[in-house]
């Protein structure tokens, strides 16, 4: 139909600071599919049993009505649970809340069991006045409340792949490959220079990048070393071809929780009712050819990344403007990327991200060090490194493009070496290695 094709094309809802750009028309994903509190929903239900580990014993689908007892915010069950509900969520805080924070606490323990990746990647909220300008950003603490429900959509989605794979039915997965090679050993360059060990030979789990962030947690390297653990990992996309998925270290997993707002998860609503006999025809999934799923997940994976571009890009516009009156002041700031051209910070509190040409971080030649993670000065040795905090003075912005430009107030820090040392070095090696081979070819 013409409302599945606009689905597709549209890949996924997109949320921006003042609107969000819905998947299905608003009439069906603010009405008629969303949950309204008294009233009655037509759902695709899964129920999950687990035992006291947290480990799945049984899983079954059902199609239901569904009437939701009360609307609650993260916020508003979090703080019931710590003992200061409010009048919407007291009625429903001994019947509802208190198990479902009881039943977390058992899938808490299967996901520790399980050791998914543990990135701590803090994300930021902008919050708009009522003319439609920023008027702060914020990072929303990360409470237990979100984390229950994340849990329950994991299980949720593992039980639909699962049980789509069993009955041999078709399906886009969301997979996760895990760090390629080369990614890998950057990563290892980089950690053997904070003296942090990173295994060669048997292929890496989640829990070996764990135990690096472990190792960092409560010192200053931990936001740097987050960060670079982020860069060395693969990017999450739909597949009908089955890898499983790295990060949350599982072996199938296909997205089913969100079908009015991700195509995916409408897809994997469909081939269950087909699957399962749940259907009276025509709700199914079509007969289709793997060539043709894999072409619609190539596009609903393109339509991912082109939504979060469009967010990126509207909150980096939205915060120059907010900034363009405040050229010449200076910020607390965060390194936060780099490249050969100089490097990136983002500002603490606002979140926002501007570049610093290599030209205007002081009078050395700086050159972009990749396995340092680091600008380094060629004469100096002294140099910026990812994650650094560093002072910047606002230089330039365009708000249109959302482009930010600063200027270095900081001093560079003491490196170790200067560039020239670490060529050498680095030469050696290499000269080495080639006559190491020589001498295996021979």
């Amino acid at each position: 139909t013409a409302l599945d094709r606009e689905a597709r094309a549209k890949g996924n809802s997109t949320y921006f600071p003042d609107r969000v750009e819905p998947m299905l028309p608003e009439v069906l994903s603010n009405g008629l599919c969303s949950l309204k509190a008294g009233e009655n929903r037509a759902c695709l239900a899964v129920r999950m049993v687990f035992d006291a580990s947290g480990h799945k014993k049984s899983h079954s689908f059902h199609r239901i009505m569904m009437r939701s007892h009360a609307k609650l915010s993260y916020e508003q069950a979090q703080q019931a649970i710590d003992g200061a509900p409010d009048a919407i969520a007291k009625p429903v805080l001994d019947t509802i809340l208190k198990p479902l924070w009881a039943a977390y606490a058992c899938l808490l323990k299967g996901r520790r069991n399980r050791e998914p990746l543990e990135l701590d990647i803090p994300e930021r909220k902008i919050l708009l006045a009522e003319d439609g300008t920023v008027d702060k950003v914020v990072v929303p603490p990360r409470l237990d409340a979100h984390k229950l429900i994340e849990e329950c959509m994991i299980q949720a989605n593992v039980a639909a792949a699962e049980t789509l794979e069993k009955k041999k039915q078709a399906l886009v997965f969301r997979i996760h490959d895990a760090p390629a090679l080369a990614k890998q050993e950057a990563l290892r360059e980089f950690l053997k220079t904070l003296d942090i060990p990173l295994a060669r030979g048997a292929q890496l789990r989640p829990s070996a990048f764990n135990a690096i962030l472990s190792r960092v947690e409560d010192t200053d390297h931990s936001p740097l070393v987050h960060g670079v653990v982020l860069r060395s990992q693969s990017q999450a996309e739909y597949s009908p071809d089955n890898i499983g998925h790295f990060g949350l270290n599982l072996k199938r997993y296909a997205h089913f929780t969100s079908p009015i707002r991700r195509y995916a998860d409408l897809i994997v609503h469909r081939a269950l009712i087909g699957a399962l006999g749940l259907g009276d025809g025509g709700d199914e999934l079509p007969e289709m050819e793997i060539d043709r799923l894999r072409e619609i997940a190539g596009l609903i994976s393109s339509a991912e990344r082109r939504a979060v571009s469009a967010e990126r890009d509207t909150v980096d516009r939205l915060i120059a403007e907010h900034l363009a009156d405040r050229v010449g002041d200076t910020f607390d700031a965060r390194v936060s990327g780099m490249a050969g051209a100089g490097l990136f910070v983002t500002l603490d509190g606002l979140g926002a991200d501007g570049f610093i040409p290599a030209s205007k971080l002081g009078e050395d030649y700086y050159r972009h060090d990749e396995a340092l993670h680091a600008m380094v000065g060629e004469r100096s040795g002294a140099g910026y490194r990812l994650g650094d905090p560093v002072e910047v003075r606002l230089a330039e912005v365009q708000a249109m493009a959302g482009a930010i430009r600063f200027d270095m107030e900081s001093e560079p820090r003491d490196l170790g070496m200067s560039m020239t040392s670490r060529h050498k070095g680095r030469g050696k090696q290499m000269a080495r290695k080639a006559g190491n081979r020589g001498r295996r070819r021979r």
